[in-house]
């Protein structure tokens, strides 16, 4: 009634910014984001609880194959 169409494509810089996977290997938590090409520093961008939500992070992005970091 008051709400929005949710928005399921992510904007990014795709020159300066690349889709990654940030997974914790003390608790094994992940999170979706992106890498500053330039700095190095990650922006996360929502939780992982499963590899759905990957799959439909890699859909929101656009890619195919994405970058896991730790």
């Amino acid at each position: 009634m008051f709400g929005r169409k949710k928005d399921n494509h992510l904007t990014y810089d795709k020159e300066n910014e690349t889709p990654a996977v940030k997974s914790s290997i003390c608790t094994g938590e992940k999170t979706a984001g992106f890498i500053d090409n330039r700095t190095g520093k990650y922006r996360d961008v929502m939780l992982i609880k499963s590899d759905a939500d990957i799959a439909e992070f890699k859909k929101q992005c656009g890619v195919d194959d994405i970058k896991t970091i730790y």
